[in-house]
């Protein structure tokens, strides 16, 4: 009995070496499908409304933000640059007045027409009242209402910075767009599908 239970083992050995398959132990799982990924992008600027006279406002964006199915709401990984610029008209002629802010993008959200981009300052106009009203590499966010054709306006929104010695505004958090786009535009590029059930 025991020769033959041996014969079987090596048989069991030899069609396993000829088929190149192996047994699986018991509990074992096929390894995991890789990940979907996909970038979203935001490009564009634009002037948006203001309600004091002689004031220009622009925001200028290049954001990039990387979804996977893991993480379908927040960016894994963000990158880009995005300006705000103040151009404030002076009397008797004299040379207007033009502030701006560079900003390191450190997340892109987006859904349907809509977006966020918050980052953190890394540059400024010399004489930017910035440099002395908030602490050094603060976080901004800009929000965003892309609008299609015949979808109305696109919209802005700015959420300013957190003052000096307060927290720093969250990560991917901006307010409501509200001031209408009135020169420019904006190109958005949505993650896409990454559910399995097609949500976006």
């Amino acid at each position: 009995m025991r020769k033959t239970v041996l014969r079987a083992g090596v048989l069991l050995a030899v069609l396993a070496a000829a088929t190149g398959t192996t047994a699986m132990a018991p509990g074992a799982s096929a390894v995991e499908a890789p990940l979907a990924t996909t970038t979203a992008s935001l490009k564009g600027s634009a002037r948006m409304d203001f309600p004091a006279p002689g004031n220009d406002i622009r925001v200028t964006v290049d954001a990039y933000g990387t979804y996977t199915s893991k993480s379908p709401v927040f960016p894994t990984k963000s990158s880009g640059t995005f300006r705000i610029s103040h151009k404030i008209d002076q009397p008797n002629g004299k040379k207007p007045l033009v502030f701006w802010g560079d900003f390191t993008v450190d997340c892109l959200t987006t859904g349907g027409p809509n977006a966020t981009v918050t980052g953190r300052l890394v540059r400024t106009s010399p004489g930017h009242p910035w440099r002395k009203e908030l602490d050094p590499h603060t976080r901004m966010g800009v929000s965003f209402h892309v609008a299609g054709k015949d979808g109305g306006p696109s919209r802005i929104g700015l959420s300013g910075a957190t003052k000096k010695g307060e927290p720093l505004l969250t990560k991917c958090m901006a307010p409501a767009p509200d001031a209408k786009v009135v020169e420019g535009g904006y190109v958005l590029t949505g993650k896409g599908p990454l559910h399995q059930d097609g949500r976006k």
